[in-house]
């Protein structure tokens, strides 16, 4: 499986292995996923390599 790297929207930046939806252009970029940091579900976004 492809792992995704994205950033929730307290900063905090993970990989996943699920990032549903991921080519629904008309829903936007973000998705609701549980950060491992947060342990709570934050909208996150995919990092681009400039993002790093």
């Amino acid at each position: 499986m492809e792992r995704t790297v994205v950033r929730c929207v307290d900063g905090h930046v993970f990989s996943t292995t699920s990032f549903p939806m991921q080519k629904a252009e008309r829903l936007g970029p973000g998705r609701l996923l549980r950060c491992p940091r947060c342990a709570r579900l934050r909208s996150v976004v995919p990092v681009t390599l400039q993002q790093r």
